[in-house]
Formats: structure tokens, C-alpha cells, sequence
């Protein structure tokens, strides 16, 4: 069994257009009917997020810790005690193609690490655009590390203790703990999956907080240089 992981807080506008993407990547062909358990950390929710993730009848775990590292965790627990022997993560804002979950597997590794693309840039301007792409390495063996574009095998996720209880970033600590256990690890292109350019971060220092980053970079003044005088 395959299981999926999305931690969730105050998601009521996009957690149905993540599940539904999911859904059809379970269904893909290529997984030959093995079964697919999505598992939402419903963290701390307060909107619909909780009777929407009810209507698409998948599993639910409810927190109040704040805590993404600690919501991914407990996603993950579920996922394995049902069953999963591969557990692939993403986010409530973003949405998976239909080859997600079959080229994780293909590729025959102990994790994947996937890249992200941000189709609806909002009101965001053509600068950070470009500082964004400029940054991103749309090559295989790329350096990107994303939680909305993540998966790995079961045994190698307890081998190297699974996500830590981050604010942020969780999943750059969970990819270096892998390495360090030795993992092999396929750094590729596709599938890439589309995230949203939002500019309320549900985790600080998370993608929105990255994109802002950007934005107030590429306003900063320059600085004019006057040529020296006698």
C-alpha cells in the first residue's frame, strides 16, 4: 500500500483541488490497483477544512500542536500502521499530476526529492518571476528540496528517524537524515507538481515566506555609484 500524506491548516480553499489531483494519481494505471491511503493532518483548523477532507471520505488526523514537522509525523505514523510501504507528502495548496505517486516508484530509490512550479503568480511581478526561475535547477539531480513533492520508502523513513517536530524546513532535516543514513535518492525533474504563490504562510519560513523574500529583494533599491572626484 502507497500512502499520501498533507498537512492541513485553515486549507477550505484549496484542500479539495490537492485531494482530487491525489485521487486520480492513485488511480493511474501504472500502479497496477495497489491501494493508495491519503492521510490529511487536519493541524489546528478552525474553517471547513475538516468536513471537506470528510466528503472525499480519506483519513483524518486531528492536531492542535502548530507544528508542521509534528503534523507531517503524525500523517506519516498513520500511514504506516495502515500499511504504506512508500509514504509520498505534499501540501493542501498544491496539486499532484496524474504520474505522481507511479514515477516515484519507477525510479527505484529509497526517496524522491521533486521540484515545484507556481502556474498562478496572483499579483506578484514579472521580477520575482524571474528571481524565482532564475534560482530553480530544472535538471535531474537538482538541489530542491520540497514537503509539497516528497516520498520515500518506509523502512528508509524509520531507518533515519522521520520528520523532526520543525516550525519550518522539516523536510530539509528529514532529506539530510536520509543521506546521512545512506539513502539513495532520485533528484528529479518529473513529476513536478504546481503550488500556490499565496502570500499568508500556513508555516513561517515556508514557500510563502520564500516568495516574499524574493519580492522584497527584487523592490530593493539599487544603489547608484557616482564616479570618484579630484
Amino acid at each position: 500500500m502507497i500512502g499520501v500524506v498533507i498537512p492541513a491548516h485553515n486549507e477550505e480553499a484549496c484542500i479539495a483541488a490537492c485531494l482530487a489531483s491525489v485521487r486520480r494519481a492513485a488511480r493511474c494505471e501504472a500502479l497496477a490497483g495497489e491501494p493508495v491511503e491519503i492521510v490529511v493532518a487536519l493541524d489546528r483548523c478552525s474553517d471547513r477544512t475538516a468536513e471537506i477532507v470528510a466528503a472525499f471520505g480519506v483519513t483524518a488526523v486531528a492536531l492542535a500542536v502548530g507544528n508542521v514537522g509534528r503534523a507531517r509525523a503524525a500523517g506519516v505514523s498513520t500511514a504506516i500502521t495502515r500499511g504504506a510501504r512508500w509514504v509520498a507528502c505534499t501540501d493542501a495548496d498544491t496539486v499532484v499530476p496524474p504520474n505522481w505517486l507511479s514515477e516515484q516508484l519507477a525510479y527505484g530509490c529509497d526517496a524522491f526529492c521533486g521540484t515545484v512550479a507556481v502556474h498562478d503568480w496572483l499579483d506578484y511581478g514579472a521580477a520575482v518571476r524571474r528571481a524565482f526561475l532564475a534560482g530553480q535547477c530544472e535538471a535531474d539531480e537538482h538541489p530542491h528540496v520540497h514537503g509539497a513533492n516528497l516520498g520515500m520508502s518506509t523502512e528508509m523513513y524509520q531507518r533515519c528517524g522521520g520528520f523532526p517536530p520543525l516550525d519550518a524546513h522539516e523536510d530539509v532535516a528529514l532529506v539530510a537524515a536520509l543521506v546521512e543514513a545512506g539513502a539513495r535518492i532520485a533528484r528529479k525533474v518529473v513529476p513536478a507538481v504546481i503550488t500556490s504563490a499565496r502570500r499568508q504562510a500556513r508555516a513561517r519560513g515556508g514557500f510563502a515566506d520564500y516568495l516574499r523574500a524574493l519580492e522584497a529583494t527584487s523592490l530593493a533599491p539599487v544603489p547608484v555609484l557616482r564616479a570618484a572626484t579630484e
